[in-house]
């Protein structure tokens, strides 16, 4: 398995609210792990919610046991949501913060993700098809039949999002389970870039033969050409052959 990761501020913002986490090794009972969260919240509230969000979830991964890849990540979603809400809570700084999150994890010819918010996973086969589905005002509205997906409108109101973690008491993560085949790319990223780069355009660079490391920067190069106008998190994971097993 090979992996590459990492954020960039963009062009406007002067903070950078998104962390990522790149472990192709084992963590915990998981042999592997993969997070981007996007922070929320004034100040520096939303920076410190998505690194909060990032390290709570790799340290608790690392304490749980359960039966399932599934299980772990659900109980570590619970830990995490329940510390930043009790920091948002009792830190008037901190009040309102909260984070998305989508998190992943390989297990032979399986992946394992959940999400919070509108984070996103990819999986690029043959095409470029995005496996997490957004928790946010105008998916839901999409889903009622009163809203047209990439109209103006709904382009307008995409940052509202419904979920997030940190914000309530309690998080509803969704949970998908994905097999996988040979020659597969996973994406991981926050909206900084869906915003700024279409899908089409996400797959013409996902398809090239450049390294992962040069794939993420050209993603970010091309967010940053098209506005820049969030921060920017990518995740490339490539399972080797050798170790997807049919």
């Amino acid at each position: 398995m090979i992996s590459y990761g990492r954020t960039d501020t963009g062009r406007v913002r002067k903070m950078n609210q998104d962390a990522v986490y790149v472990s192709a090794g084992q963590v915990g009972l998981l042999s592997n792990l993969f997070i981007v969260a996007d922070g929320m919240g004034g100040h520096k509230a939303g920076d410190f919610a998505s690194r909060f969000v990032v390290e709570t979830m790799v340290q608790s991964v690392g304490e749980l046991k359960g039966s399932s890849p599934v299980m772990i990540l659900r109980k570590a979603i619970e830990r995490t949501n329940a510390m930043l809400y009790e920091e948002a809570r009792t830190n008037p700084d901190r009040e309102g913060m909260g984070s998305t999150l989508v998190a992943a994890t390989v297990d032979q010819n399986t992946m394992y993700v959940a999400n919070v918010g509108d984070s996103r996973l990819y999986l690029l086969r043959e095409n470029l098809s995005q496996i997490t589905r957004d928790h946010s005002l105008v998916e839901e509205m999409v889903s009622l039949g009163k809203l047209e997906r990439n109209s103006e409108s709904y382009k307008n109101q995409k940052n509202i999002i419904t979920r997030a973690v940190g914000i309530n008491r309690s998080v509803e993560a969704d949970f998908f389970e994905v097999p996988l085949e040979e020659c597969d790319c996973i994406l991981m990223c926050s909206d900084g870039l869906t915003n700024m780069v279409e899908d089409e355009g996400i797959g013409k660079i996902l398809k090239t033969t450049d390294t992962l490391e040069e794939k993420t920067g050209n993603l970010i190069a091309k967010a940053n050409e098209n506005g820049g106008k969030d921060n920017i998190a990518v995740i490339l994971v490539e399972p080797q052959i050798s170790e997807v097993k049919v």
